[in-house]
């Protein structure tokens, strides 16, 4: 069965809610909660004293119900006693001030008196529930991000300094030290990147985010040693979140976590759908084809900073299924119930404020009735949604440029992956994300969206994939800098000038649009970035047309082997980028406007997602069974606005749904 469900906080409700909570779940079609996320302060509330016969009860009627759990390790939230015994334990801002207790993720992942608790509490949980028969898959921490500058963190960043760069001189030289007299004679004199009085070194800032990551991973690997040891066989997760201010590279967690699991919350109500499909497109690239779990989404809101914006009817499902297509194992909510106190009490629940007489709440009871049908995709293996294109993600080309002092404060990482997303998604183009260290020769197109950083390693096995055949679409501000962040000497786009076949020898930010003209394209125009750029074996194949480099290239292509690498040196409204998508090979895909298909590959037959996300009905043609009434369809399909439908279909190369009616393009 696929998992269904979300965060259950029963402390935050009297015993009698506890058994409303079953039934309803039952009633819904719920099949998995987690539990316990935030409830160290219930479970210890002294040190070493603890108290479970409430977690005895609650998971005692869960498994009457039918409801498996997903049990977490609560170390994200110590309580208020751990804090007034161990201030050195909590978090310190770059800037020396001390954090309080008061919120949740308010510790340091170094401190040796956090790490015995945490290792304490986890087992403690352990021992009492590994063999209980709710118990499903086991959910450490939740979130991990918390930054600290404290002492703690500093000796530990200067061991994993010593492991990573071996002696003071390789390190010197990899944070190029001589700049502003600030080499290093001891380990001791090194710090994490506290407050300064200017600019910190871009090479230290970046090397304390990488860090970061290996400490908390560090942290989780503890907590999952206490797991395996005392329940082998059942898995281990933890829930990635998303956002600039995270140091978590999901690349190398991957392979230590038995399923890649995403928190996601969109951040536009009308961009929401191609946010879904970006998220979900990267946690399946994380998980190296593996399925994943979408851990949490918003029951009934819409998240968008300065006000919680009510999701429209149907669009529950419409982002569920969403990332079922693509590879997640179910569908997750925070929370189950809304809360009536605390710092969320306005984050929305699968039963909200209102109660299960609801809207929500009665979609949420739709979604659980429909998702049985589709049981099936739990057990499939490796997971594919035929991509022959590729996007390259790089988590640490994202934090380099989160640093100040770039030539332009909207040369923005996220922005340029994005939009690559964004045009094939509303062409209706399926893709992978990959990173450039693994094998690409099954892809077609390679995106390459302002990567930043890249060692000589990575940049050798682009010039082989384009060499055996593959194509190559490099946007601008790639190739700029070595793994340290320092800057590849000679020209731009340094590490892939040769690739590329070009050459630039001075970066023009742009402040206004410049207009550029595409060969067979249309009319366009160039934002934020530009470069005096020298084709040196590249062919023209669009040119500025005004500004300051009216007449020199703007897209080049360069033939390299069997295949070609095109280069694009300005960011391009999203038509004339999806012309050089076509030209490089990814031709849009013909169906209604508004409406996302999504071909999840199986063995035999597929599985055809087809979602409306428009205001308006849409029709195309098919020919499949239904997954939810079982019918066979041949013929036009009409999808309600908002509305869906999932077929069976024989394999690609037996078409299914091709040219349909109502516009042109795909998903609006």
């Amino acid at each position: 069965m696929l998992w269904y469900g979300g965060d259950h906080n029963p402390e935050q409700w009297p015993p009698e809610v506890w058994e409303q909570d079953a039934e309803l779940m039952r009633a819904a079609g719920v099949t998995l909660v987690t539990v316990g996320v935030f409830s160290w302060a219930e479970l210890e509330p002294e040190p070493g004293r603890f108290r479970f016969e409430w977690l005895d009860r609650v998971l005692g009627s869960l498994h009457d119900a039918g409801v498996g759990v997903c049990l977490a390790t609560p170390t994200a939230a110590p309580p208020p006693w751990f804090a007034m015994a161990h201030p050195d334990a909590m978090p310190v801002r770059a800037d020396g001030t001390p954090v309080a207790h008061g919120s949740r993720d308010t510790y340091c992942v170094c401190a040796p008196a956090y790490q015995e608790a945490a290792a304490r509490i986890t087992r403690a949980v352990a021992e009492r529930y590994a063999r209980h028969p709710a118990l499903r898959l086991w959910h450490v921490h939740n979130e991990y991000g918390t930054w600290c500058h404290c002492d703690h963190v500093a000796a530990a960043f200067r061991r994993w300094l010593r492991d990573r760069h071996g002696t003071l001189e390789a390190l010197n030289e990899a944070w190029t030290t001589a700049f502003w007299s600030q080499r290093y004679a001891a380990w001791d004199q090194i710090t994490p990147p506290r407050a300064t009085q200017y600019l910190p070194n871009p090479s230290q800032v970046l090397d304390f985010r990488r860090f970061l990551s290996d400490a908390m991973l560090g942290h989780f690997l503890a907590q999952k040693a206490v797991l395996r040891e005392l329940s082998p066989g059942v898995p281990v997760t933890t829930n990635f979140a998303f956002g600039s201010w995270v140091p978590v590279d999901p690349w190398r967690w991957a392979a230590e976590v038995d399923v890649v699991a995403l928190d996601h919350y969109p951040g536009d109500r009308g961009t929401a759908a191609e946010e879904v499909a970006f998220a979900a497109d990267l946690a399946r690239g994380w998980a190296g084809g593996r399925q994943w779990l979408l851990m949490e989404q918003a029951a009934g809101v819409v998240y968008t900073g300065p006000r919680m914006l009510a999701k429209r009817p149907g669009e529950i499902t419409l982002h569920s299924l969403s990332h079922i297509a693509r590879g997640s194992a179910g569908a997750m909510f925070f929370q189950w119930r809304a809360s009536r106190g605390g710092a969320e009490l306005w984050h929305g629940g699968m039963v909200p404020h209102a109660g299960p007489d609801s809207r929500v709440h009665r979609e949420i009871q739709e979604l659980g009735r429909l998702l049985p049908s589709l049981a099936e995709l739990r057990t499939r293996g490796p997971v594919s949604i035929g991509a022959r294109a590729a996007i390259l993600w790089d988590a640490q080309s994202w934090w380099a440029l989160e640093a100040p002092a770039f030539p332009s404060s909207e040369l923005r990482y996220l922005d340029a992956v994005r939009q690559a997303h964004r045009v094939l998604w509303h062409a209706g183009v399926p893709v992978d994300f990959a990173h450039a260290g693994q094998d690409l020769s099954a892809y077609d197109v390679v995106i390459v969206p302002s990567l930043y950083l890249i060692g000589d390693a990575d940049a050798g096995r682009l010039a082989a994939y384009v060499d055996g055949g593959g194509t190559l679409v490099v946007s601008y501000f790639s190739g700029i800098a070595d793994e340290h962040a320092r800057v590849r000497l000679g020209g731009y786009p340094g590490a892939l000038r040769d690739l590329l076949g070009v050459r630039a020898d001075e970066f023009l930010p742009l402040d206004t649009p410049v207009p550029v003209r595409l060969d067979g394209g249309p009319h366009a125009t160039g934002t934020v970035w530009s470069e005096r750029l020298e084709p040196r074996g590249a062919s023209v194949i669009g040119a500025y047309t005004g500004g300051d480099l009216a007449g020199l290239p703007a897209v080049t292509r360069h033939v390299v082997g069997a295949g070609q690498a095109f280069y694009v040196s300005t960011r391009l409204d999203d038509t004339a980028y999806g012309h050089v998508l076509t030209t490089a090979g990814l031709s849009p895909s013909p169906v209604p406007h508004g409406v996302e298909l999504i071909r999840r590959r199986g063995a035999g037959e597929d599985w055809l997602f087809a979602l409306n996300h428009s205001p308006g009905p849409r029709t195309l043609p098919a020919d499949g069974t239904d997954a939810f009434t079982g019918a066979r369809i041949s013929g036009p399909v009409t999808l309600p606005p908002r509305g869906h439908t999932v077929l069976r279909v024989r394999q690609e190369g037996q078409e299914t749904a091709t040219k349909a009616s109502g516009g042109e393009g795909a998903n609006g």
